[in-house]
């Protein structure tokens, strides 16, 4: 059960970062139809089918290297899902009492949904609510699979920390908080908004003369919503906001780091450090955006680091959690 989870979590890894790739390489419309692509369960090659495809979606002829983004997407997707039910599966014979149904339930509903999203995501032409849900869900299946992995372990350390309650609730608060931010930045990268300021570390211009909070957070009406439908001081709101909420994420943080480094646990300390680090790093990459005008790497490690730092989180949270009932015990 724990390398069939730890390979699942290592997929749903891959998942989140191709599913980035096809974003900001403009493939999410890749393929117009779903589950297949043009009708075809693998992107047409054949000039024949070429032909067809494009006389079945003249409005959207087949471009072959976004095509292969969305389906290979697709794929590895599927492929996950396939062994998240698995997993439910075997929790279901085994009964293994570290991983009660619950868990391995509700990740089969979310990885139903996750479907359900990524279908909605084609089928209503990128509405970027939804596409902001498609990138919570996977961030979600991704947690999910986590810990999982954790309650699989056995439980590290032996420390008995008075202090570990208090900084359990701190380590929440700061999923929290992370868990907005990339909500945020997924608003965001969908309404293509990511170089709405150029400048750093203010936009240019007089930037707070334009700020429209009820437009950045609307959703007009639209028939296709790929590149953006939003005007510009709307999508410079959403840039704003979304560095505003990066200062914050990133001072919470740190003060959690700085606090878990001050705890006698080596554990914690260890822990500490790498929230820090991973932070430092997180921070750089989307400084590197805006400076270096979204290169594709930088970009897509933006998010895959992003996913790291949640995973961090959890992994505080989870030890502190087992801290605490030593404490207390």
């Amino acid at each position: 059960m724990r390398k069939l989870v730890l390979c699942s979590l290592l997929l749903a890894v891959v998942v989140i970062v191709l599913g980035a790739y096809t974003r900001l390489t403009d493939a999410g419309l890749g393929c117009p139809d779903w589950p297949g692509c043009y009708g075809e369960l693998f992107v047409p090659a054949s000039s024949d089918k070429v032909a067809a495809a494009n006389q079945a979606f003249p409005d959207r002829p087949l471009e072959a290297s976004k095509a292969w983004s969305e389906m290979i997407h697709r794929y590895f997707a599927g492929t996950l899902g396939l062994l998240i039910f698995a997993i439910a599966i075997r929790a279901a014979v085994r009964r293994d009492p570290r991983m009660p149904m619950g868990l391995p339930l509700f990740l089969c509903a979310l990885v139903v949904f996750q479907a359900a999203l990524g279908m909605w995501t084609v089928t209503l032409n990128l509405l970027p609510v939804v596409v902001m849900g498609h990138l919570l869900g996977g961030f979600g299946v991704l947690c999910c699979l986590f810990l999982m992995y954790l309650r699989l372990q056995p439980v590290m350390g032996q420390d008995k920390l008075k202090s570990a309650r208090r900084m359990l609730g701190f380590a929440f608060f700061g999923i929290l908080i992370l868990g907005c931010q990339i909500a945020l930045g997924g608003w965001t990268s969908a309404n293509y908004a990511a170089l709405a300021c150029t400048n750093f570390p203010v936009c240019e211009g007089q930037w707070w003369t334009q700020i429209d909070m009820p437009g950045a957070y609307s959703v007009p009406v639209a028939d296709n919503y790929e590149f953006g439908v939003h005007g510009y001081s709307e999508r410079m709101t959403m840039h704003i906001v979304h560095r505003a909420g990066a200062l914050v994420t990133f001072v919470y943080l740190l003060a959690l780091g700085i606090g878990l480094l001050r705890l006698q646990s080596k554990l914690m300390n260890t822990a500490g450090a790498a929230l820090i680090l991973v932070l430092i790093a997180q921070v750089m990459l989307g400084i590197s955006n805006v400076v270096m005008s979204l290169p594709l790497t930088i970009a897509v490690a933006h998010n895959f680091v992003a996913a790291c730092l949640l995973l961090i989180m959890v992994w505080i949270t989870y030890q502190l959690s087992h801290l605490k009932e030593k404490a207390h015990g």
